[in-house]
């Protein structure tokens, strides 16, 4: 039987406790999420009859300070997948130094199916159904996937109408004129475009000469490789929901863009230009390219495919992409991969951006956002190669043992309560 998400978690967790030797009861708490909430949230339909959807929100820890997280509306979420994307939250802001902990949340329904009257209604009852746990100050949520800016005006709004007052400061990612901040949307792309550059510098790769395939095309996926073929990068694979699209000579990525941003579902749907040949998912994850970047889901590349990946370098864009079995067998190939953690966390980065203009009621301007988002990729990133180097052991491993030093150490000054 195949591990679960939330069991790949622990095992990444464990082999790096094991290395740094972490106290044990600091292991005890951590592998732990402080606080699961499960709630039932009832949604009057359009035609009148009554829908019952399970929402979560998983807090892991505040060691650290608030919790952190996006809300997903997938019909696949569950409780372990909830449990595992806040743990990862807890490593990924602790690694890139910003004062959160982790969070997660979800509602599992297929968002597709319901009309956007109904997804208002149930944001808006599930954003009451949490709202005894979150807060500027206690765990400030964001979006993900199948949520965005709108998704957050309407919880924003919600919250600002049972309270009185307009609240700025207690979600994340919303839109521009409801205290959103510039850059915002897209800093997870630009966070996997830098790391992927730097990769590149490490091993003096010629960017020009250099091939990408790009699984997931949503708000992650399409950003990261729009700003990578702006930097020269050869975008020659990208993959959604419909399948995959490959042209060894270069995609024109600016204008699979526009052609998604104009379906109802900004999908690929119905894409074709010359020289474009149509692939599967999982083809793509094994063309001959230099550097694959998984931005799609979870455990794409397992014990099963990993032999049959041939890129050199692995940008992970999405949260859990590699299993722990297949990033061993890539690493037995000699690939290099930039773990999650490190990889995606320009979005957590940029939501901390946002919730400092916020309580401040000062906004800054775009370049300011990017030239913070860089600073903070960047030495995150040369601190993990650095420790990867001097112990010569895994990029995962080098960021996984920095993130829990660091939670550890919030946890042993604070002391155990009582």
């Amino acid at each position: 039987m195949s591990k679960t998400f939330y069991e790949i978690v622990l095992e990444h967790f464990d082999e790096a406790a094991e290395k740094i030797h972490l106290d044990h009861d600091c292991r005890v708490l951590m592998r732990q999420p402080e606080r699961e909430l499960t709630v039932s949230v009832p949604v009057r339909m359009d035609d009148g009859h009554l829908e019952m959807f399970t929402g979560y929100r998983i807090q892991h820890s505040s060691s650290r300070g608030p919790c952190k997280g996006g809300i997903r509306y997938h019909q696949d979420v569950n409780l372990d997948e909830v449990k595992a994307l806040a743990t990862l939250m807890t490593w990924k802001c602790a690694l890139v130094n910003i004062p959160y902990g982790g969070a997660k949340g979800g509602v599992k329904v297929d968002p597709t199916k319901l009309s956007e009257r109904e997804l208002v209604r149930l944001t808006r009852r599930y954003t009451v159904m949490i709202l005894p746990i979150i807060g500027p100050r206690k765990d400030i949520p964001a979006p993900d996937i199948n949520t965005n800016e709108d998704t957050m005006g309407w919880m924003m709004d919600t919250v600002s109408m049972l309270q009185g007052q307009t609240v700025l400061d207690m979600f994340t990612g919303k839109p521009i004129s409801l205290g959103g901040s510039l850059g915002r949307r897209e800093a997870t792309g630009r966070g996997v475009m830098i790391c992927t550059l730097g990769l590149l510098k490490k091993f003096r790769r010629d960017v020009a000469s250099t091939t990408i395939a790009v699984q997931g095309f949503g708000n992650v996926g399409s950003v990261a490789a729009d700003l990578l073929a702006k930097k020269g990068c050869k975008i020659v694979a990208v993959s959604d929901v419909t399948g995959g699209y490959y042209n060894p000579k270069g995609l024109n990525v600016a204008e699979m863009i526009e052609h998604a941003n104009r379906h109802p579902f900004k999908i690929l749907e119905g894409y074709e230009a010359d020289g474009v040949s149509r692939i599967s998912n999982e083809e793509l994850l094994t063309l001959d390219v230099d550097a694959l970047l998984p931005c799609a889901m979870e455990r794409q590349i397992v014990k099963r495919n990993a032999q049959d990946v041939r890129a050199k370098f692995i940008v992970s864009g999405a949260n859990g992409p590699v299993s722990k079995d297949g990033e061993d067998i890539l690493h037995d190939k000699g690939a290099i991969i930039v773990p999650d953690i490190l990889a995606n966390s320009g979005g957590v980065i940029v939501s901390y951006f946002e919730w400092v203009q916020d309580i401040q009621v000062f906004f800054w301007n775009e370049d300011q956002i990017n030239q913070q988002l860089e600073r903070l990729m960047n030495e995150a990133f040369e601190h993990v190669w650095e420790h990867a180097e001097k112990d010569k052991i895994s990029m995962r491993a080098a960021a996984y043992t920095i993130a829990l030093r660091r939670v550890a150490r919030a946890i042993q000054q604070r002391r155990i309560f009582p």
